[in-house]
């Protein structure tokens, strides 16, 4: 029996560059991003700087975390305690984490077979008055039409917070993620785009809100030593009233992160091209569906999703587990039990009662999610699809192949 024997959790290693930047870094001692020689930008400066540069926002700021990054974004727009925030109900719990950390309130919107937020869904909800915000995450690299959308929430006035955790380097129609919304967030812990263990970015072009973001991360009164943010004028008033929240990125993990935003557009090319392979064995395996995915959006395949839509719950769990005993370990999002990452909506009690959400109950109950890390290669994918294959055919009494 044919089983598969690579980590699916095992991440390239840091570039040599970023390895010895960070040696430099321990070496000078001076770890902390304000901690630096007279005139002479720190590595978290220039990351944030060559960051804002490649998604073409004016500002950026380097967080701890993009849990944390979030959190402070909804600050920086104005969400207050009670008030509502619309939000994916697929997503991940650090996203409705992030709005209760804020004191809101999660408006969850449906999802679609395709696993991007329901827009018609989003429509109906975005019309209530009581609602002014939108966290909108990119839940496992998939855009929606942004076009729609964006005209939705212009029309409701509704603010968008883009979550683009899953989406760095992606866009829609040549315009990058994360360029849509008044303000975005980003994740740069080990299993996203850029690996910094932990860390994220906030990015926007409006002056307000990066300034509240700068002061809530901890600057003290040195704002004026970040290269991608407003001129001091914008912090005349905002310094005295904005609470320090204690969230920066340390100059190390800037360090490491440099030179993998330099070669961040070959890596999701090769992203990619493993997705492309495992998507065409998947495709030609009767029982399986893979998501349409629009001629707009360019996306970043480090990870694919799919559904067993004729399956029922017990074979669905059968079939994970027989592919995890063959080295292939799949998530399942409609499991009722959380597991690792993945949860489901109705799994986060905190939110107080559950609404009633019978589409994203019908999407879940059958999607399968897979990391494809940088780590395999084309012939690994192939290996894998066809082990998906046989395990279908053997738990699901399916040909396997169409």
């Amino acid at each position: 029996m044919t089983t598969f024997n690579k980590s699916f959790t095992q991440q390239e290693p840091i570039p040599e560059d970023g390895i010895e930047q960070a040696i430099a870094v321990m070496r000078s001692g001076r770890l902390h991003r304000y901690n630096s020689l007279a005139g002479e930008p720190t590595e978290t400066e220039l990351l944030e700087r060559e960051f804002a540069d490649y998604l073409g926002s004016r500002y950026c700021l380097a967080c701890a975390s993009g849990g944390y990054a979030l959190h402070i974004a909804m600050r920086t727009v104005g969400v207050q305690p009670g008030d509502k925030v619309l939000c994916n109900a697929f997503t991940l719990a650090p996203v409705p984490g992030a709005i209760h950390n804020a004191g809101a309130l999660p408006v969850l919107v449906e999802t679609t077979d395709d696993f991007t937020i329901d827009l018609d869904d989003l429509e109906r909800k975005a019309a209530s008055d009581e609602v002014h915000y939108l966290l909108l995450s990119h839940m496992r690299g998939h855009l929606a039409d942004m076009d729609r959308l964006m005209d939705i929430c212009e029309r409701h006035h509704i603010m968008v917070i883009e979550d683009c955790a899953h989406t760095m380097g992606a866009n829609w129609k040549g315009r990058k993620s994360g360029t849509f919304g008044r303000v975005a967030c980003f994740s740069t812990q080990t299993y996203k785009h850029l690996n910094s263990g932990e860390g994220g970015f906030l990015t926007t072009n409006d002056d307000d809100v990066m300034a509240r973001a700068i002061i809530y991360s901890g600057s003290y009164m040195l704002y004026e030593r970040h290269l991608a943010a407003p001129p001091k004028e914008a912090f005349a008033r905002i310094r005295f009233e904005t609470p320090n929240y204690s969230g920066r990125m340390d100059n190390l993990r800037a360090a490491i992160l440099r030179p993998q935003l330099a070669s961040l557009d070959v890596q999701c090319r090769r992203w990619n091209d493993l997705y492309r392979v495992t998507a065409e064995g998947l495709s030609q395996v009767a029982g399986i569906r893979l998501p349409t995915r629009p001629a707009a959006e360019s996306f970043v395949g480090s990870s694919i999703q799919f559904s067993l839509p004729q399956q029922s719950p017990a074979a669905i769990a059968r079939f994970i587990a027989r592919c995890e005993a063959r080295g292939v370990p799949l998530k399942w999002f409609g499991d009722a039990d959380p597991k690792g990452y993945t949860s489901r909506y109705d799994s986060w009690q905190y939110m107080g009662p559950m609404p009633d959400l019978p589409e994203t109950q019908r999407v879940l109950a059958t999607m399968c999610d897979m990391r494809l890390p940088l780590t395999f290669d084309e012939a690994d994918c192939r290996l894998i699809t066809r082990i998906i294959a046989d395990v279908f055919e053997e738990v699901c009494g399916s040909s396997g192949h169409q």
